[in-house]
């Protein structure tokens, strides 16, 4: 009988091993990164504080991350914020004389604060302008003004076909003052040089008149027409002799001139010596030439009957008595 052969095997043995490390246990072992936060300040363009101004903080995805109000101090945190760009929405400035301001973004780093500063402007003032005749008050178009503070301009106005122009004027304190300027003038009326002053309040209607007079112009005179006041070339009363009765104007009467009619001359007719210029003497000798003439008339006839009488004589001298008797 052959004889086997015995061998012996190790049993198998169960060795307790390394336990392996859970998920959760490695996260647990990794540190997490540090959350940071954001702090809010709001006040307005004078540094007084905000309360009650709300502001949105979105994620970069635009998820809503965080919402609040500004408290007494105008202050408001987002506190445990995974590092990260954020956006931050106001969305009201808690104060009826303020506006809200731009979206912007903001950067959280690991255990750190972004503190931020928001300064809310005041809303602007709604300014009308008005531009007047200064003698009865009606509104005129084409007034340009500028408007504004100190040496700078904020606005700028023209008045339209029913004379008025409105716009907004940025006003940087609860009560501020402005300077309006005309450097336009209307149509037919001069400039008003002049600067003037007026106040105005965040949001609040403010009404600025600006009123203007009528340009002169002095009408332009041909040369057929003579200034008002100068004196015509002809006087309108009747002329005065040199005593100092009044004539009648020949035309008035429908009689001639004796001055201007023809009268009789030994070469003939010719017109007598012109009328002396007003203010002059009287002229002499054109009224004694009638006289002259009537008078050398009777002269001549004198001298004719002298003759003929003359004559008589002689021939009654000479001639005999046809009644003498002869002896």
């Amino acid at each position: 009988m052959a004889a086997g052969a015995l061998t012996w095997a190790p049993a198998a043995s169960a060795e307790p091993s390394e336990p392996t490390p859970s998920a959760s246990a490695a996260s647990a072992e990794t540190p997490a990164l540090d959350a940071g936060s954001v702090e809010i300040t709001a006040k307005d363009a004078a540094g007084d504080p905000l309360p009650g101004a709300v502001f949105l903080l979105l994620d970069s995805t635009g998820q809503e991350t965080g919402r609040g109000k500004t408290d007494a101090q105008g202050k408001l945190t987002f506190p445990d914020l995974a590092p990260g760009v954020y956006r931050l929405k106001q969305t009201a400035s808690g104060s009826p004389l303020h506006d809200v301001v731009a979206d912007q973004d903001v950067i959280v780093t690991p255990g750190a604060t972004a503190r931020l500063t928001i300064v809310d402007p005041f809303k602007p003032a709604q300014v009308l302008l008005k531009a007047k005749d200064d003698k009865t008050g009606k509104l005129l178009p084409g007034s340009t003004v500028n408007i504004g503070s100190g040496d700078k301009t904020m606005l700028t106005l023209t008045t339209g076909p029913k004379g008025t122009a409105a716009g907004e004027l940025p006003v940087s304190s609860r009560k501020a003052e402005f300077w309006v300027k005309q450097i336009k003038a209307p149509e037919g009326y001069d400039l008003y040089k002049a600067a003037k002053t007026f106040t105005a309040g965040p949001g609040a209607p403010v009404t600025v008149t600006v009123t203007n007079a009528k340009t002169v112009t002095t009408p332009k005179l041909t040369p057929t027409q003579k200034p008002t006041g100068e004196p015509t070339d002809a006087p309108s009363t009747p002329t005065e002799s040199s005593s100092g009765a009044s004539k009648p104007d020949s035309t008035a009467t429908g009689k001639p001139d004796s001055e201007s009619s023809l009268v009789p001359s030994a070469e003939g007719t010719q017109p007598a010596s012109p009328r002396a210029p007003s203010g002059s003497l009287a002229h002499t000798g054109a009224d004694a030439t009638p006289w002259l003439l009537g008078g050398a008339g009777l002269l001549l006839a004198g001298g004719t009957g002298a003759v003929v009488a003359a004559r008589r004589r002689t021939g009654t001298g000479s001639e005999p008595d046809d009644n003498t008797e002869t002896h």
